[in-house]
């Protein structure tokens, strides 16, 4: 493709006031209207004592931010990307990077928590009025897992040199709702030092993920699934006390390393993938395993007998390639295996039930996704105004799916990239004629019908 004039020929003036370049904003922040966001603000977030007005019109300030970060912007100097054109007109109350960058360092602990409460009753309001999770009141899976985030301000408070030598890291820990039909969702989230444990804080993470879970409509069999780092007494009681199954990575200590050389060969079932899923540890790609179960295995036997659980141990194991069998003149007589056992009680059978287990790694997707748009930074100094800014991407990221969700069943399973790319980042001229506002979008749009359907459900009446 090449520009169709002469250099001389093209010139450029910022001059319009008319035009919008983010006209897909304009449904997305109706949805957030109509489920309540700025009431739950409203409601819940109260910043007392912040100077400066820091804590007046926090509705404004949260949903001027959550627009922002809908747009693309992953900084506070990005969200000034809301004040041009023809945006004031069309919107109320957009406020100034600065104003909102004040707004973030004026959290604290105890905001932080509120603005916790106000993601788990949107997420509630998204699912009671989107299809957001199909098949939740039949089975959901409820997803932790932690990241690390490089940072590179050495005045960043809670940045600490942790899993990654000579890296200074902020350690989010989250969680995430799916169903076997749906994308997942943002249950919780948690801002933590670089050097915490990955499991610190998980068992009243996981209560909360689960609590919200049931609030999300999720009224089925909801599982827990996590990596070994998750592996504790905590985290299986509080699935109990929540009525929920678990499933969860075991890693190779020597009681799981007994019970792994007690299966007998003939119990192996061979499994072959759809596609090659890679090696977790070695990164190859796997075509075929084998799967084996411990219908009873007795973990956490040195804790008090309360601590105590009995479930199912099922291992897959795959070839070692990177440690060759034995081949003699009849060929091969030792083959090496690498074995991968988690821990459940999921009452599936145990090719489903292992099958399901490995669609854990989905919250990576979600890792992915974040650090490509609104956690590409953590953009303040301050320790609770990035735990407010990771809330505030969380509370994001629901939107763009359920707005997804409501567009096609093609966007309803599209990264959030592709959500800006098709249904926000969409140019428009705005006209005005007898108090109404038309926007004009451009002609031959790809995905004009499901950016039209997306902005007439949330324009009519509540269904």
């Amino acid at each position: 493709m090449q520009v169709s004039h002469t250099p001389a020929a093209v010139s450029a003036v910022f001059d319009d006031p008319n035009l919008i370049a983010h006209a897909g904003l304009v449904p997305v922040m109706r949805l957030a209207g109509r489920c309540g966001l700025p009431r739950l603000v409203t409601e819940k977030v109260r910043l007392t004592g912040a100077k400066n007005g820091a804590g007046a019109a926090a509705d404004a300030k949260v949903t001027s931010i959550v627009a922002g970060m809908a747009a693309g912007a992953d900084s506070i100097d990005d969200l000034g990307a809301l004040r041009h054109g023809a945006m004031p007109t069309v919107f109320r109350g957009i406020r100034a990077p600065s104003t909102l960058g004040t707004f973030l360092r004026s959290f604290t602990h105890g905001h932080a928590l509120q603005l916790h409460a106000v993601h788990r009753r949107f997420l509630a309001e998204l699912a009671a009025h989107t299809p957001l999770l199909p098949g939740s009141d039949e089975k959901a899976f409820i997803d932790v897992d932690s990241t690390h985030k490089r940072v590179y301000g050495r005045a960043k408070q809670g940045a600490e040199y942790g899993r990654f030598k000579g890296i200074r890291t902020l350690h989010p820990l989250l969680a995430t709702i799916c169903t076997p039909a749906s994308r997942p969702v943002i249950a919780t989230v948690r801002m933590r030092r670089g050097k915490a444990a990955d499991s610190r804080g998980a068992p009243k993470l996981v209560s909360e993920a689960l609590a919200t879970a049931v609030e999300a409509g999720c009224t089925g069999m909801r599982i827990l699934r996590a990596d070994s780092q998750f592996y504790n007494a905590g985290v299986i009681a509080a699935c109990r006390r929540a009525g929920a199954h678990f499933s969860v990575t075991t890693g190779m200590n020597p009681s799981i390393k007994r019970a792994i050389h007690s299966i007998p060969d003939t119990a192996w079932q061979q499994i072959t993938y759809p596609t090659a899923v890679p090696d977790p540890e070695t990164g190859d790609l796997i075509p075929d395993a084998e799967v084996a179960e411990i219908p009873v295995y007795a973990a956490f036997v040195s804790r008090r007998k309360a601590s105590r659980v009995t479930a199912r141990l099922i291992v897959r194991r795959v070839r070692d390639l990177a440690k060759p069998a034995t081949v003699g003149e009849q060929g091969e007589l030792f083959p090496v295996w690498r074995y991968h056992p988690f821990f459940t009680d999921n009452p599936a059978r145990t090719l489903q039930a292992e099958q399901e287990h490995r669609h854990h790694a989905v919250v990576e997707q979600v890792i992915a996704d974040s650090k490509a748009s609104a956690l590409a930074h953590l953009p303040s100094g301050h320790f609770h105004a990035n735990s407010a800014w990771l809330t505030l991407w969380a509370m994001t990221c629901n939107l763009l799916r359920a707005a997804g969700a409501l567009a096609s069943a093609f966007h309803a399973k599209a990264t959030t990239a592709t959500l800006r790319t098709h249904l926000v980042q969409v140019p428009a001229r705005i006209a005005r004629s007898a108090r109404r506002i038309t926007l004009h979008l451009p002609h031959n749009w790809p995905w004009q019908h499901a950016w039209t359907h997306l902005f007439d459900t949330v324009h009519g009446p509540p269904g």
